[in-house]
């Protein structure tokens, strides 16, 4: 498979250090898809699983590398903390292997467009008034993945699309959760849209999504535990919402999106 090149590339929500990271298909993603800026935007190393359990394979010392790797041969690599690593958030404007800490950071496409990139748990109210409800909240949604794991084998042994996602299933047939999601897109918009920006990049809601809100684009690059996304940039400006996942002969393939801005 041939290797892509874009201007930018988002990713956040990798959850390193936890069970519910896709390493295989972070790895893929890193592998065939360079870029000249990388921004990591926020959960990038579980804290949160680390302080209940140590867990550290291989493959997520190896995305480590491979992100250390791009940094030293000349991608400019961006890390924006977010709530599960919250402590990064100290060493704002610091330089760790040639990868920049930023609590927040402002993009210009190559088309002249603005987006704050920021993780966005600053604008979800349980996560920042109701720490110990989100830390529940997040244990939750822990156990669906868990559970989802061994669907996803089970529907691998029969045959079926391994690609299943239970959390997924469970989020959009409960209402609250859904409305949960629209509220905090309306949020963040609500509290941007005046602040001379074109629109927002962020993660944390595990979301992947493109759109307009009132004139204002919002931007979620979703999370490699569920979904295996990624929001990248060409060199036109273009945005899009890139969905990873492997197929049955282990190549890995992309299902694009593309929603113009310019």
């Amino acid at each position: 498979m041939n290797i892509t090149t874009y201007r930018t590339i988002w990713i956040s929500d990798l959850h390193l250090g936890s069970t519910q990271c896709r390493a295989d298909l972070l790895l893929d993603f890193l592998k065939y898809n360079e870029s000249e800026k990388l921004y990591l935007v926020g959960d990038i190393i579980d804290f949160w699983a680390l302080s209940k359990k140590m867990y550290w394979p291989r493959d997520h010392n190896t995305v480590i590398q491979k992100v250390l790797r791009k940094a030293r041969h000349g991608t400019q690599v961006i890390y924006i903390p977010g709530n599960h690593d919250e402590n990064v958030r100290h060493y704002d404007n610091y330089v760790f292997g040639d990868i920049v800490v930023k609590n927040s950071d402002v993009h210009v496409t190559s088309a002249g467009k603005q987006f704050l990139v920021v993780h966005g748990d600053e604008y979800d109210t349980i996560a920042k008034c109701h720490k110990w409800l989100a830390k529940l909240g997040s244990d939750g949604y822990d156990f669906l993945i868990e559970i989802n794991r061994l669907l996803r084998m089970v529907r691998r042994w029969f045959g079926m699309q391994s690609n299943f996602s239970l959390a997924a299933f469970v989020k959009f047939k409960v209402k609250n959760v859904v409305q949960f999601i629209s509220d905090y897109e309306e949020s963040i918009v609500s509290t941007l849209k005046d602040q001379d920006l074109d629109g927002v990049i962020c993660g944390h809601i595990h979301h992947a999504e493109i759109k307009e809100i009132d004139g204002f684009l919002y931007v979620n690059t979703g999370d490699f535990v569920e979904s295996c996304t990624a929001i990248v940039e060409h060199f036109n400006g273009t945005l899009e919402l890139v969905r990873w996942h492997r197929i049955e002969s282990a190549i890995a393939h992309n299902e694009i999106m593309e929603v113009n801005i310019d």
